[in-house]
């Protein structure tokens, strides 16, 4: 059950039979087995008015309609705006700015074939002579 019918029901509680908000916050949970904490009874929602980032993205994207939300957001955060990563991308998806994620490119499984070496001492596959200079250093 939401937390505002929940809410109301303490209220109604503690108006018809005076009791304290410790009683009526446990006895609202009781047939539902979830119990009321009271700091959920007092705590009040803030309303947040998302006007005003929403018209910093709106002049961003329009500048640079190219950028994703991390460029967007460290754009925002260096123009001096201190609002929070989850509540710009928040308002980033809700007005659908989000881009297309582009997948990586997958290569085909290479194959790779043995070399071919020459049956020849001395001459390549390639028909090119190779030479060898040996160095037998026994001072060393």
């Amino acid at each position: 059950m939401p937390t505002e019918g929940r809410k109301m029901w303490t209220k109604q509680l503690q108006t018809q039979h005076g009791i304290s908000i410790v009683m009526s916050c446990a006895v609202v949970g009781i047939g539902i087995g979830i119990g009321m904490s009271r700091a959920a009874f007092y705590y009040e929602p803030k309303c947040v008015n998302d006007s005003v980032v929403m018209d910093a993205l709106e002049r961003l994207v329009e500048r640079r309609p190219r950028w994703g939300f991390p460029k967007c957001y460290k754009r925002l955060r260096a123009l001096g705006h201190g609002w929070n990563h989850k509540r710009v991308y928040r308002i980033y998806t809700e007005m659908r700015l989000n881009m297309r994620c582009k997948s990586k490119k997958r290569l085909p499984p290479k194959n790779p074939e043995p070399l071919v070496t020459s049956t020849v001492p001395g001459r390549s596959l390639y028909k090119v002579r190779s030479r060898t200079f040996s160095v037998i250093d026994d001072f060393n």
